[in-house]
């Protein structure tokens, strides 16, 4: 037998041709395939690409002319044909010059003087042309074989179908099978693969998998690339039940003998374990799909999940690290626990990138317990936890701190605190002050004192907001001296008062009655540049109406009019509750009018305390003029002088802010809900 070796020259279009499992139909018309190899696809080399049915090159020699099976026509680079006589055929130039054929008699022109080739050249030449998108010349070159006797083979028709869809042109389809069925070619497994890759590259997978039914039925057997590229359309159609259930019932009836008796050239027990890494891959890839494109997909992912552990499929920590970072969304959380406890239990290393991310995505789920579960795994299994993982266990703590803070459950901030030091997670400024804040919100100095000194031993040096809010609690707590002792120590160590500690300072004073003292932080506050805010004189007007001192709280009210700042409804609340204790109820009643008249909407509270002040007095007042009493906006109006009085510690707001929603993350019992 004489083999020829491929000219550099060779084109492309002449080089590549078709799959070695379209050689089921061919003749040896005088000539012998020679083996080829299978090429690899994105799956790797372990699956049966779906690619391998449709590409192949073809060398043929001296031999016999009978019918060959598909295994025994392998894959070899060539551009020449040797006839039985010795001479060679040049398909290149075969190939060249009916490249621009669009009928049969183009085609008789070309080779009708040429004499006979075997109809492996003409399957080598149609092939090229379906590389090359020419499908008209591949279909004209076949209704020239139909004038000729013997006809196009099965061979001839597989490729023809082959080039149709390698052209990914599909309109004479229908006209192929046709014309097989009038000339008597009835279809084998490698015509069916062919019409299932079709359907596939038409975007119709449900036709693929009928195309795959209908095997059975023509009493052929499926072949492994049938079996796979079946597989493939359950994927296109990112039902990973179907492909799981799809191979279940394969593996069943290879297991029980079904497949492969009548086929034995095929080794289907490597074949049988390639399509078990196949579906496997599938699965897995439909799941990062439904993750990535779907809402609400958890549930499926973990049903799925459960159904390929009922079906005994292996899978890995590379499978499950690569699903889990397809867990971005928060109601993913339940999906990256789950993988994120298979790994740890098949005990094998995990990534610690991964365990982070399952940190960070429990933590955006509110599942901040979970997350330190994950946090204590790193400290006690291993891989040693990082930067990134200490800062996002923080981050958490900081997120529940910041929700005691806002809702003052002091003794939930402590625990958590406590929390943090157990696990080795040193807290800083922000985390003390969270807790500081809530004791102050809360009016707990003697918890507040505690934890300053805590911060202070922890090495963390007390910042602005830290001072603010021991400040804040004890002037609460009526606790001046030490309020004057922590003023002190603040400007020892260094640190610039803001606006909120020189007005609670300003405020401490004036409940003392030294006003002296406050119209000196009132001028410090001017010389170092510090902005004088109607919330500093309503908390000295606040101070001055609880001491019964109408006279100050009035001479105040008035001062913040001097300096240029606008009353507003604190101001004026704060000032009729000092007049109406007074014995005053007619100026209040005048205060009254004079806010509404600027557009305030006072509360119900310093309008019942307007009425019932004028009535007992007796004062000759026009009550109408009030308006009806304020409804149910009161609770607003309580709600704004709680801002105003609990005015933001850090004037810069480097606080952490949170909204409604964040803050109901625990209860009064500092649990979480």
């Amino acid at each position: 037998m004489q083999t020829l070796t491929l000219s550099p020259s060779t084109p492309d279009f002449v080089k590549n041709t078709t799959n070695h499992t379209a050689f089921r139909g061919c003749y040896r018309t005088g000539f012998v395939c020679t083996t080829w190899g299978r090429k690899k696809n994105r799956f790797g080399s372990s699956i049966v690409p779906l690619a391998l049915a449709f590409e192949e090159q073809v060398v043929v020699a001296k031999t016999v002319s009978n019918p060959v099976d598909d295994n025994e026509c392998k894959k070899l680079d060539v551009s020449d044909v040797v006839q039985p006589r010795g001479k060679r055929v040049d398909t290149r130039a075969l190939a060249l010059s009916l490249r621009d054929a669009v009928t049969a008699h183009d085609v008789n022109v070309v080779l009708g003087d040429k004499g006979d080739f075997p109809l492996q050249v003409y399957s080598t030449v149609i092939r090229a042309f379906g590389k090359e998108k020419r499908v008209n010349a591949a279909v004209a070159v076949v209704e020239w074989l139909k004038m000729k006797n013997p006809g196009p083979n099965l061979f001839i028709y597989n490729s023809l179908l082959g080039a149709m869809k390698q052209a990914e042109k599909f309109d004479q389809v229908d006209k192929v099978m046709n014309d097989m069925v009038s000339d008597g070619v009835s279809p084998n497994v490698v015509t069916y693969n062919t019409l299932m890759g079709i359907a596939l590259a038409q975007g119709d997978e449900s036709k693929a998998i009928e195309i795959f039914n209908e095997i059975g039925t023509k009493g052929l057997e499926p072949s492994p690339a049938s079996y796979s590229t079946a597989l493939l359309a359950y994927r296109r159609k990112e039902d990973g039940f179907g492909a799981l259930e799809f191979y279940v019932e394969f593996r069943s009836r290879y297991e029980n003998g079904e497949i492969g008796k009548n086929n034995k050239t095929e080794d289907w027990g490597t074949e049988a374990k390639k399509l078990e890494d196949f579906v496997v891959r599938i699965c897995y890839q439909v799941m990062r799909t439904w993750l990535v494109n779907r809402d609400e997909s958890s549930q499926k992912v973990l049903r799925l999940l459960t159904c390929m552990d009922q079906a005994g499929l292996q899978t890995g920590r590379s499978e499950h690290e690569r699903l889990v970072w397809a867990c971005t969304r928060v109601e993913h959380y339940t999906v990256a626990k789950e993988l994120y406890n298979r790994i740890r239990e098949n005990g094998s290393d995990i990534s610690l990138s991964v365990c982070n991310h399952v940190i960070w995505l429990l933590g955006k789920a509110k599942k901040w317990w979970a997350a330190l579960e994950i946090y204590e795994d790193l400290l006690d299994k291993g891989p040693k936890p990082n930067n990134m993982s200490y800062e996002l266990i923080v981050s958490h703590f900081n997120f529940l701190l910041t929700a005691a803070r806002k809702k003052g459950i002091w003794k939930w901030g402590i625990r958590l605190l406590d929390k943090m030091q157990e696990k080795g997670l040193k807290p800083g400024s922000k985390e003390w002050n969270s807790v500081l804040i809530a004791c102050s919100k809360a009016s707990e100095p003697s918890a507040a004192i505690q934890i300053f000194t805590r911060m202070i031993e922890n090495g963390e040096k007390p910042t602005i907001i830290s001072y603010g809010a021991l400040l804040s609690v004890l002037e609460k707590g009526k606790l001046y001296d030490e309020a004057l002792r922590v003023w002190k120590h603040m400007v020892k160590m260094g640190v610039e008062p803001n606006s909120y500690a020189y007005t609670i300072m300003a405020s401490v004073y004036a409940a003392q009655g030294k006003f002296n003292i406050v119209e000196s932080i009132i001028r410090e506050m001017i010389v170092c540049g510090v902005e004088l805010t109607v919330v500093t004189f309503n908390a000295i007007i606040t101070a001055c109406a609880r001491s019964n001192d109408c006279g100050r709280a009035y001479e105040w009210f008035q001062r913040m009019e001097v300096e240029g700042i606008e009353p507003n409804e604190v101001s004026y609340e704060m000032l009729i509750e000092a007049l109406v204790k007074d014995g005053k109820p007619k100026v209040a009643y005048d205060m009254f009018l004079r806010a509404q008249a600027k557009g305030l909407r006072l509360s119900a509270k310093a309008y019942d305390s307007v009425v019932q002040a004028t009535v007992r007095s007796g004062a000759t007042v026009d009550l109408s003029l009030l308006g009806p009493p304020p409804l149910s906006s009161a609770p607003e109006s309580k709600k704004r002088v709680e801002i105003e009085k609990d005015f933001d510690f850090d004037s810069k707001s480097t606080l952490v802010d949170m909204n409604q929603e964040d803050m109901g993350i625990v209860n009064d019992q500092g649990y979480v809900d």
